[in-house]
């Protein structure tokens, strides 16, 4: 037991120490927080999962609430990859590698990443926001109080959810991505379908398809452990309700660039090298 004197100094010297070394104490105990609600969620899965209505109710509200969100986004990335690839490739490289270009970029990065950003804005703040308000209106103390476990009936369904949809967002994402970029090269770059359809098979290989498909599943995990983390760890009013939906995007958004760096890394210099 932490004796409150004890707690206290050191809250005050923390307070007192030099902006580094206090940013740097805050975000290492930001990790470990997020590790331990991370172990409890794992430890909560088998009897979570069970809740299958919960988890189905998640799933729709985070994969059908998204679609519209993603097929925007989807059909323009493509096109925009289509005009800024043709626009370095003419007159340099022959345009049956336009679809080569577009099908890579897509599987493998823009799909996964700008999918997981746009639809991790949306889904985090939500998660955070509905959390947040129930700890602020003291619902989930009253769960505690019960004997229910908001880490089973709140968490993990949502953690589920989340790892599921972002992957099938993906590749509904990676489809309507390539086909944007279709339309644009054969309706305005005088490109003929078929030369688009002969390069995106000209390269194809299925470890870019797995490889876009993993990194969905880990921003999957990210952006509900984080909207879950900010919601839970709210204290205060409708204020600090939306101070912890901005913290959950903004921690959402960094640790999905900083994930796709680390599993890039990994896949193409170890693991498909």
């Amino acid at each position: 037991m932490i004796d409150p004197e004890t707690a206290d100094a050191e809250d005050a010297a923390l307070a007192a120490a030099p902006w580094p070394k206090r940013f740097l104490f805050e975000r290492l105990q930001n990790a470990g927080e997020v590790f331990l609600l991370t172990g409890s969620a794992l430890r909560e899965m088998p009897a979570g999962i069970r809740k299958m209505g919960l988890v189905v109710n998640q799933m729709a509200a985070i994969g059908l609430g998204s679609m519209p969100l993603t097929v925007i986004v989807a059909l323009f990335t493509g096109a925009v990859a289509a005009v800024q690839a043709a626009y370095q490739m003419r007159d340099y490289v022959p345009m049956i590698y336009l679809g080569t270009v577009i099908g890579k970029s897509v599987v493998i990065e823009l799909g996964p990443v700008l999918t997981a950003l746009v639809v991790g804005g949306r889904v985090s703040a939500a998660i955070a926001a509905e959390l947040g308000s129930m700890r602020v209106t003291e619902q989930i103390d009253a769960m505690e109080t019960l004997g229910i476990s908001p880490i089973r009936y709140l968490v993990v369904p949502r953690l589920v959810a989340s790892i599921v949809m972002l992957p099938v967002l993906t590749i509904f994402a990676d489809i309507l991505a390539i086909a944007g970029g279709y339309l644009v090269a054969v309706l305005t770059l005088d490109v003929s379908g078929h030369t688009f359809t002969s390069g995106l098979k000209l390269y194809f290989k299925i470890q870019d398809v797995f490889s876009g498909l993993l990194k969905a599943f880990f921003f999957g995990a990210i952006i509900a452990t984080m909207g879950c983390y900010y919601g839970l760890r709210t204290e205060g009013g409708a204020e600090a309700v939306g101070d912890s939906t901005t913290r959950a995007v903004v921690a959402s958004c960094l640790l999905i660039l900083i994930v796709d760096y680390l599993l890039a890394s990994f896949l193409f210099r170890v693991l498909f090298a």
